[in-house]
């Protein structure tokens, strides 16, 4: 492909396509009247922000409005998100969170019935996988075991260890995996054989201190690309920030537009 400059970019040179394009497109800022500078110090605070950084707060920072300051942080969650993850070998820790408010503080009015225990119907549940040091999360519907089970199956190599509280879901992958039981219900932390879970409760912890303390309110249909930027800044948490704010670059591939976000 030959490509021609024109006004504003570039098109392809072929007769059947004639197709224009600049060296943005493709990326999260294609098409964006944002100037790359605002969008480069916008990549490095949220890598670099241990707990995020509020679209609000960052507006204030760069004098761009709300909603553009929303937009560019929802565009960069999506880039974070790992597109090719792999398979999982060895002790991998799995755990369930739920992430809504809580229903004691909520007004009598805006209380939820029997919103208790695993019965949230006002939380969104969030399954976590902990290996090595590195956590993948994703947003599911339940914590049923036709939910959780091909998740595990699906992302953790057949033989390893797999450490789970006594949570039902969990029951019948001892098929495919050795499956080790830490019951907090008997005050127990550890197994017999010390294997725990507090790798991927320490996450939580931290997952939702950030949740709460930074956004306030999350709505279900965004949680996921928070999840995406939460598990990439803890996967490369042992990296300095500037070299965190290099890789972050190099995920800039892929358009996340307005249209499809808020759809």
């Amino acid at each position: 492909m030959i490509a021609i400059w024109y006004n504003r970019g570039y098109k392809c040179s072929e007769k059947e396509c004639h197709k224009k394009f600049s060296i943005t497109t493709g990326t999260v800022f294609e098409n964006t009247k944002i100037k790359l500078s605002l969008w480069y110090a916008t990549i490095y605070m949220a890598s670099a922000h241990k707990k995020g950084i509020s679209s609000h707060q960052l507006s204030r920072d760069l004098g761009v409005t709300q909603k553009t300051a929303w937009f560019m942080l929802m565009r960069i969650r999506e880039a974070m998100k790992e597109r090719n993850p792999q398979m999982l070998i060895g002790i991998t820790q799995a755990d369930e969170t739920f992430v809504g408010g809580k229903n004691k503080n909520r007004h009598a009015d805006k209380k939820v019935e029997l919103s208790q225990g695993r019965n949230v119907k006002d939380k969104t549940p969030v399954f976590g996988l902990l290996n090595n040091g590195s956590v993948n999360t994703q947003v599911v519907v339940d914590t049923k075991v036709f939910t959780l089970k091909p998740i595990i199956r699906k992302m953790v190599e057949k033989g390893s260890i797999i450490v789970t509280d006594e949570w039902g879901a969990y029951n019948g992958i001892n098929s495919d995996f050795q499956h080790e039981v830490v019951k907090h219900k008997e005050s127990n932390y550890t197994t017999i054989t010390s294997f725990h879970t507090n790798g991927i409760e320490g996450y939580w912890s931290q997952f939702k201190r950030a949740i709460y303390g930074i956004y306030h309110h999350v709505s279900p249909k965004h949680l996921q690309r928070y999840c995406n930027e939460f598990s990439y800044r803890f996967n490369t948490r042992v990296i300095k920030d500037t070299n965190r704010f290099s890789l972050s670059l190099t995920k800039i591939n892929g358009r996340l537009t307005y249209k499809k976000l808020i759809q």
